[in-house]
């Protein structure tokens, strides 16, 4: 489920090949994404697991076809709520390099809740032919190290339009899309309405599906949020109580003192 929401958001975050030099200008022509209210964002957000679950759909049946999602494995799904039977389908259904046989010929096995996300290409070289020489970029860590965020890729997937009058791409074939860099993209529109089916009946419009991916890829990115800001609210918590305590000792101390 994780792979799939990964998938959906890398796709649309692939950016053309720009000229040599001109790159910091030209990532200076895209418009900013307007924010967002995102329930993970701030000291005490947490993930909302449905919307998660939802993407991992989104992720699994469109972005997968393409992207990468090199930092999970399958086990990585029953954090997101899936029952160990869930995990161990979707991984079982996936097929994995496993070795070689008696003839020395490459061999595949079905994956297993310890193996990471299958490739969707044999190699670099492979994914770049397969996308007009760019090859698609991994999903793992996308949420954080893509610039803006989940603003931008939520923008950016459901930002697509026609290009305005006396627009020209840098690059052949190209689509339009202002929170692209240089405002052109060469991944086509990903997202469609009632392109997903999801399990909970939420209808599947575009911005949804976009949203939830973008959830999903923002918790795929650091699936561990929900623990640090617990921790972090009981330090500050344990911190407080031994600054009161302190203070009490001091004027207790001092109280004989003139």
């Amino acid at each position: 489920m994780r792979a799939i929401i990964v998938a959906s958001v890398a796709a649309g975050a692939v950016l053309m090949a720009v000229a040599p030099g001109s790159a910091r200008a030209q990532e200076r022509r895209h418009e900013v994404a307007a924010p967002q209210a995102w329930g993970f964002a701030g000291p005490l957000g947490r993930f909302d697991m449905a919307a998660v679950q939802r993407g991992y759909a989104v992720y699994a049946q469109v972005c997968s076809a393409c992207h990468s999602l090199n930092g999970m494995t399958y086990g990585d799904l029953a954090s997101i709520g899936l029952t160990d039977e869930q995990v161990r389908q979707i991984a079982a259904s996936q097929s994995v390099p496993g070795g070689v046989d008696a003839q020395g010929a490459a061999v595949t096995r079905p994956a297993t809740a310890a193996d990471h996300f299958r490739q969707p290409f044999a190699s670099v070289e492979a994914a770049a032919a397969a996308n007009n020489g760019s090859p698609p970029p991994d999903q793992s860590r996308l949420a954080l190290v893509y610039p803006g965020g989940p603003d931008r890729i939520y923008a950016l997937l459901t930002g697509y339009r026609p290009a305005p009058p006396g627009f020209v791409p840098t690059n052949a074939g190209a689509f339009y899309n202002p929170y692209a860099a240089n405002s052109e993209i060469g991944m086509p529109p990903p997202l469609h309405d009632g392109q997903v089916e999801y399990a909970d009946g939420t209808p599947a419009t575009t911005a949804q599906e976009a949203r939830d991916v973008t959830t999903f890829l923002a918790w795929a990115a650091q699936p561990h949020l929900a623990e640090r800001h617990r921790l972090g609210v009981q330090v500050t918590l344990y911190l407080l109580f031994l600054a009161i305590l302190a203070f009490i000792l001091k004027r207790k101390v001092w109280s004989d003192v003139h």
